[in-house]
């Protein structure tokens, strides 16, 4: 029987997972290398080997409703996207809360996880680590939970490039960037347009000379903001929403998307428009990059081909002179080395997960890497849907297929991501948000129930169907259950309003409108007996039609 379980890591991920095994009975022991909790949102002014690493100005992408915890909400007053400090402390907090510290080992390397001799039929881990004076400590568990995180062995791929041995300026991945105070009036190439690179490249293009943006496939830039400048995420992860993109064809609802984006800055003018649709792949989060090219701060160029001497040549033949610094945002190599080699059974060595958590190959599945995945949502929430999953099949409350079938589905789902992420490794990494938290909420027993929902607490349901995809949905029944989740839904959008209340405004008098309900229906019924060529106008407004609904719903939230 499970009852003591590692836990290599104190990051956020660490942190839910020590929580979720104390909730179940479980001894959780957390191992983390470092003197202090929080991972990779713990900001270190000089970059530690084999660590996570992020830079001084980050801000989250996400906000802070959508990525808590699903039974810790954050303070009302902390600003709906936080710097990386504020998350810090709101990991302080719930760590105090709940008390979790006390099981956290700290200064305490992990170097390796082996199975026991009797493994087929214990499912124990022989584990070795190194406290803070060296000393070798061994210890046996019955489980293990890898929460160390898969930003930590940057890729820079110099040798890729033609040239690099001979030129004079500096190239240096992303994990070693702080700040852009070295890069201060000097003509710098960014090369890479994921989040850190969009990041990265408008904070140097601030006191730069010059910023390049280079960038192989361009990038769907959306900002953090909303219609009536509320969180992007909180409109646009719900439900409903994910209902529409099932129902309604993939090149409509890209047309519809792009041309919304499109309206605001032209891709194509900016240099930024990708070769893949908006759906196929996660957009890249920017508030200020579009207006940077505006200014002719920020200047896009494509993809990074080679040096020479003291300037770089890109791939349409150009080239740029006297450039000082090269910022690869590159991305990460998922690496686990104090894991069993075996247990890297990809096709180019990479960890093979089912639904990115279990290992297939394990004759006894007691081991789970958490976070392991890519998706266009918050991480913290699935991450926790990870751990409580894991326990469950730790104590045989869940039971996983058998290996044959795990193999199956991992190959299916990597095919079938392979159509938006050609390389097989990043394929394998992609889960669709909410989807994913069904499908493992139904194995913990903890998925909404709609119908029993509608009959017994109808404004509740218009809120979990309607309104964001919040973590607290996943406490209102079974398992791990939370009093507090209804009212912490009822309450989101008051808490995403907090912060605003700076300044006192006169309220307005409310304007008289349609129910929302009404239009919808009516939309409806008129949708069945369109002709095919009108389909598409009548969509425009059914997008319409759904906004005024949102907008009706935030105002009763709003308003009480």
């Amino acid at each position: 029987m499970v009852r003591r379980v590692a836990v290599v890591g104190a990051g956020s991920s660490g942190l839910a997972c020590i929580k979720i095994c104390v909730d179940e009975g479980l001894e959780p022991v957390c191992f983390e290398s470092s003197n202090d909790i929080g991972g990779l949102w713990n900001f270190k002014e000089s970059p530690e080997p084999e660590r996570s690493s992020i830079y001084r100005s980050l801000v989250v992408n996400t906000s802070k409703e959508m990525m808590c915890f699903s039974d810790f909400p954050m303070p009302a007053d902390y600003p709906n996207y936080m710097h990386n400090s504020q998350l810090l402390q709101y990991f302080r907090l719930y760590a105090d809360h709940f008390e979790l510290l006390r099981y956290v080992h700290f200064q305490t390397t992990v170097r390796s996880v082996t199975q026991s001799s009797d493994f087929s039929l214990s499912g124990q881990w022989d584990i070795v680590t190194f406290n803070r004076n060296e000393e070798e400590e061994r210890h046996v568990f019955d489980a293990v939970l890898v929460c160390s995180g898969h930003y930590t062995h940057p890729s820079l791929p110099l040798s890729d490039f033609p040239g690099y041995e001979t030129f004079s300026g500096r190239c240096f991945h992303s994990w070693d960037y702080r700040d852009a105070e070295a890069c201060r009036g000097k003509r710098v190439v960014v090369v890479g347009i994921g989040n850190s690179g969009g990041d990265i490249a408008v904070e140097i293009s601030r006191s730069a000379e010059k910023t390049f943006l280079s960038t192989r496939q361009g990038a769907w830039v959306i900002g953090r903001m909303s219609s009536n400048g509320l969180p992007l995420d909180m409109t646009a992860i719900t439900r409903l929403n994910n209902m529409l993109t099932l129902i309604l064809p993939n090149n409509l609802v890209n047309w519809a998307a792009e041309r919304t984006l499109n309206h605001k800055y032209d891709h194509r003018l900016y240099g930024l428009k990708p070769t893949h649709r908006l759906l196929d792949k996660k957009p890249l989060i920017n508030d200020d990059l579009p207006g940077r090219i505006l200014q002719g701060a920020l200047v896009m160029k494509h993809n990074l081909k080679g040096f020479k001497d003291s300037g770089v040549v890109f791939e349409d033949g150009t080239v740029e002179e006297n450039i000082d610094n090269v910022v690869f945002c590159t991305g990460y190599n998922g690496n686990f080395p104090f894991l069993p080699p075996a247990l890297s059974e990809g096709p180019h060595g990479e960890l093979t997960l089912y639904k990115t958590l279990f290992p297939p190959s394990l004759l006894q599945p007691t081991l789970a890497v958490m976070g392991l995945f890519q998706t266009k949502g918050p991480i913290m929430p699935i991450v926790e849907m990870q751990a409580r999953w894991a326990v469950k099949v730790f104590t045989g409350s869940s039971r996983l297929p058998a290996k044959e079938k795990m193999l199956e589905v991992i190959e299916s789902e990597r095919k079938r991501n392979m159509k938006s992420y050609p390389c097989p490794r990043k394929a394998a990494l992609q889960v669709d948000y909410i989807p994913y938290l069904d499908f493992m909420a139904e194995e913990v027993r903890v998925r909404p129930n709609f119908l029993r929902l509608l009959l017994r607490d109808p404004v509740l349901w218009v809120s979990v169907f309607f309104g964001p995809c919040t973590p607290y949905q996943y406490r209102l029944s079974g398992p791990g259950q939370w009093a507090g989740a209804r009212q912490a839904i009822l309450t989101q959008w008051e808490r995403v309003a907090q912060p605003f209340r700076t300044r006192a405004v006169p309220k307005s008098t409310p304007s008289v409108r349609f129910s929302p309900w009404l239009l919808l229906f009516g939309g409806t019924v008129t949708m069945a007996v369109l002709s095919k060529n009108e389909i598409i106008p009548v969509l425009q407004g059914a997008a319409e039609i759904l906004d005024r609904c949102k907008m009706f719903l935030r105002d009763c939230w709003f308003t009480g």
